[in-house]
């Protein structure tokens, strides 16, 4: 009796897994809208992982790169000289949209239609707090320090010296630095203005040279890679609207199916969550 048992609960699991890999059921007890949501995501993960290896590489290959807490260290307000506080602030804007998205998946779970409105709301305001934030950083970088993604005023030197103020032989000398700091060049009328600088240290003290404008590259990038994360962001926002009002007129409460496609803009959300840390890793603590 025990063989026959067996060999019963062998006939029906090999039935029910070739029912399941015929069309039958779901493989990975997933539906297809997920598993196809999770292969863009791997896939434009490995756009962003592209993008990120070349800014590594090129950062790490220049000896002048700007210091990432010389360039955001600007503040709404008028405040300066607050490294990376108002980035962090970015940071902690969307990592809270993040919650509030996990939250509204919950909501979906328990079919409770009022919850999922609510905290959908909250994600999409979330979003485009973080959206704001980012136009306000590329303006005070665009119109205040006139970094474009041709030209990059930021830059550190490569030797140490002071600063020469005044034209002709009216030259006074200024500030000291030293190598490995941060300097930044702005445009005076119009066009650039390099600084001029005395050498204090090496074979080459007391010559007078100009320090050129930084690596073009740093807002090339920059500009690139935090733009295509925004337009993730903007995407995501204009997906949340939708599907937020679907929600709210009762369309997924009649499928009794958990909300799944509150499910499915969650797992995009929260990707696009995860790559702004590395953004964030890259470009403002390298």
């Amino acid at each position: 009796m025990a063989s026959v048992s067996v060999a019963q609960e062998h006939d029906h699991a090999h039935t029910h897994e070739e029912a399941t890999w015929k069309g039958g059921g779901s493989p990975f007890k997933a539906s297809y809208g997920k598993l196809m949501m999770w292969y863009f995501l791997l896939s434009d993960a490995f756009t962003f992982s592209g993008f990120l290896i070349a800014y590594g590489a090129l950062r790490f290959s220049v000896p002048t790169w700007p210091v990432p807490d010389f360039v955001f260290s600007s503040f709404p307000g008028g405040i300066h000289h607050k490294p990376l506080l108002f980035v962090t602030l970015m940071t902690f804007i969307l990592l809270a949209s993040s919650f509030t998205m996990v939250r509204a998946v919950q909501e979906g779970h328990r079919e409770n239609k009022r919850g999922v409105v609510v905290w959908m709301l909250w994600t999409i305001i979330g979003g485009l707090a973080f959206l704001g934030c980012q136009a306000w950083e590329w303006t005070t970088l665009m119109g205040t320090e006139h970094m474009t993604i041709t030209k990059n005023p930021f830059g550190t030197h490569t030797e140490s010296g002071v600063y020469l103020m005044g034209d002709g032989h009216d030259i006074k000398e200024g500030d000291t630095f030293k190598a490995g700091e941060s300097y930044l060049v702005h445009k005076h009328n119009g066009e650039w203005a390099p600084l001029k600088y005395k050498v204090t240290e090496g074979p080459d003290a007391g010559v007078v040279k100009e320090q050129k404008l930084g690596p073009r590259a740093f807002g090339a990038l920059f500009f690139f890679i935090t733009g295509f994360h925004g337009f993730h962001v903007l995407s995501g926002v204009a997906f949340l609207l939708i599907i937020c009002l679907n929600a709210a007129t009762g369309l997924y409460e009649k499928r009794k199916n958990g909300y799944e496609m509150v499910e499915k803009i969650g797992l995009y959300w929260h990707f696009v969550d995860l790559v702004w840390v590395f953004v964030f890793l890259c470009f403002y603590l390298l």
